[in-house]
């Protein structure tokens, strides 16, 4: 019988390891990035065209490679970061597995020029699809040229689930200031289809996250800088004013390195509990310097997923060393007792006579045991079936007629009720109107089958997204002027998903107008959101839309008038008059979808007759 098992082609080997290490163009400006800082440059300069899709070039002026050495980096597990396994137990470089150049190289077409300080000439290599074409010397200043071009050209599946150009340069950004945030001695710039979107001049930590985030943040920042044998912290955590329920900046870097850790981040959030609303965040930028051998960064190809050795005593001290600096900075609220403010409280003078104790009169001769009993009343006869009149109940139900039915009995088998499946829509008409609202939360509806619940909020929800979708469709907003216009500074990342959901923001009611860079003007909003703080709102929308990473089109409408309608939409406890929950009802029940919310949510639950009657059968 012939043999079935063979060794893969490298060109193969490559393009499966490709789909672990270049996920999208955002991966490829990460791992050359990276190559580039382990490479000593002091300069970095990045330049993408079209978000990634058509070309990625990155330049640096580090020690450059060699004839030898630049035509070998693009081979599988090529690397001059570790030598022996060894090595891997006390790595300082951000690359080391030899992975990222070869995968690059298999789903793209690659140029390289470089050249070291000690060459006359460099040297110029053209890989397409993990095949040589070309490699010349050439005359180059120091250090490294990449531009990879036609990413995916090869894997036509892979190109096709590329998202939008934003969308993917919003990738970019994000990725460019992982690295850029953490390595301030090393100046960075951005290009975007030829223009300038970034540029970071070499400075401090703080001057970075201010650079790249902007002076608000800056503002909001409270340092944290503790030393120990075990690990050395220092970074920026926010003040609790700077909480925000979505779109909260949160960077975790070890060694350097950027990380993603959820158990560390709770350590953080633990120290703000009862000073920030319950399910909001903090913003934070926090480096952690730990000895090589006491993490594991060799999990995962991206190598932001880190393990450390005793993470739960790290835990406590990054922990304590939040809670010391909110309190060294005075973000914990404490008492205030300064006395100047206070009002002068005249002293008393006794300068009259004597004020004689108050008299207390008293009837000696009262006995409450000879008063009558409280049980001694006339029964009176009440005409409780005036109070039923109109409401379509039967009289059996109210206790007068003594031939009633028996109540049903409990199906002990089945395990309990079973919801009752009614059409709801049909029951509800001009008879039945909401007679009482329950704790600010539901509105209580008698109907045929027993008694109607509607949790109120979302049954708004669910009225404002049709009608917000339908704007969105008919290209038709509302827009409400204001007086004096507010002004919203965004991050470049923000600035970007603005720009590619401008158009919908108008159909929605926003009218925005630029003030340079990443500073809108909000001119004007959707009628309607009286109460609501216009920044806010929009701030929430644009980071659903960018949570969601929908393309333009269907899914972006609904996560927009989704987000919309949840933001405006009345809140839980809310008091209604009989006039608004018999409009909430109404609107409700014009809805083509009125049983649940967008998302999925239970609007409207029925308790029947028959399951209220088995409650007061025993």
């Amino acid at each position: 019988m012939k043999d079935v098992i063979s060794l893969l082609p490298d060109s193969v080997a490559n393009q499966i390891a490709a789909g672990e290490v270049v996920q999208r163009p955002a991966s490829v400006v990460k791992e050359l990035m990276e190559n580039a800082v382990d490479a000593g440059a002091a300069k970095i300069k990045v330049l993408v065209v079209d978000g990634g899709r058509t070309s990625i070039q990155v330049i640096d002026d580090g020690a450059g490679m060699s004839e030898t050495d630049a035509r070998l980096a693009f081979e599988r597990h090529a690397t001059s970061k570790i030598k022996k396994a060894e090595d891997l137990f006390s790595l300082s470089t951000m690359g080391f597995r030899g992975e990222a150049l070869a995968s690059i190289a298999a789903v793209a077409q690659v140029e390289l020029v470089t050249r070291r300080s000690d060459d006359e000439l460099g040297t110029k290599v053209v890989i397409s699809g993990s095949h040589l074409e070309e490699q010349e010397p050439v005359a180059a200043p120091v250090g490294s040229n990449f531009k990879v071009k036609n990413l995916f050209y090869n894997i036509p599946a892979r190109r096709k689930f590329l998202k939008t150009t934003q969308t993917e340069l919003n990738n970019i950004i994000t990725e460019f200031e992982r690295v850029a945030l953490v390595n301030c001695d090393v100046e960075f710039t951005l290009f975007n289809n030829d223009v300038e979107i970034i540029s970071l001049p070499v400075s401090s930590f703080r001057k970075r996250v201010s650079n790249l985030f902007g002076k608000k943040v800056n503002s909001q920042l409270i340092e944290v800088s503790v030393k120990s044998s075990m690990i050395n912290i220092s970074g920026f955590v926010g003040t609790p004013e700077s909480a925000r329920k979505k779109g909260a900046l949160q960077y975790f870097f070890v060694n350097g390195r950027y990380m993603r850790h959820p158990y560390f981040a709770k350590a953080i959030l633990e120290a703000y509990s009862q000073l920030i609303p319950a399910g909001e965040m903090i913003p934070f930028f926090v480096c952690l310097e730990v000895a090589p051998e006491k993490i594991d960064v060799n999990i995962h190809p991206t190598k932001t997923e880190i393990k450390f050795e005793d993470e739960q005593n790290i835990w406590k001290i990054l922990s304590a060393a939040v809670r010391e600096s909110l309190g060294r900075f005075n973000a914990v609220p404490g008492l205030d007792f300064e006395m100047g403010d206070i009002p002068e409280i005249p002293v008393f003078e006794d300068n009259s006579k004597a004020v004689s104790a108050p008299k207390v009169s008293y009837n000696p001769n009262y006995n409450p045991f000879n008063t009558p009993s409280s049980r001694e009343y006339m029964k009176k006869e009440m005409p409780w079936e005036t109070f039923y009149e109109g409401l379509g109940i039967d009289k059996k139900y109210m206790g007068v007629d003594s031939s009633s039915e028996p109540l049903p009995e409990v199906n002990e088998q089945s395990g309990g009720l079973e919801k009752p499946t009614v059409e709801v829509t049909k029951e509800v008409n001009e008879e039945y109107l909401p007679i009482s609202q329950y704790k600010g939360q539901y509105i209580l509806i008698p109907v045929k089958s027993g008694l109607m619940w509607v949790h109120q909020r979302r049954a708004h929800i669910r009225v404002l997204y049709d009608e917000y979708r339908k704007q969105l469709d008919e290209r038709k907003g509302n827009i409400q002027r204001v007086l004096f216009p507010e002004r919203v500074d965004l991050t470049v990342n923000e600035g970007v998903a603005l720009e590619s959901i401008m158009e919908q923001l108008s159909y929605l009611g926003f009218e925005l107008s630029s003030l340079g860079g990443s500073s809108y003007a909000i001119q004007g909003v959707p009628a309607g959101i009286d109460g609501l703080n216009p920044v806010t709102l929009l701030m929430d929308i644009l980071h659903s839309v960018m949570d969601a990473t929908c393309d333009v089109g269907e899914k972006m409408f609904d996560t927009l008038a989704l987000t919309m309608a949840k933001q405006v939409a009345v809140v839980v406890g809310q008091v209604l008059t009989n006039d608004e929950m018999n409009s909430l009802i109404s609107n409700l029940f014009k809805c083509s979808i009125h049983g649940r919310t967008p998302d999925g949510k239970t609007i409207i639950y029925v308790q029947s007759d028959n399951e209220i009657m088995r409650y007061f059968a025993k």
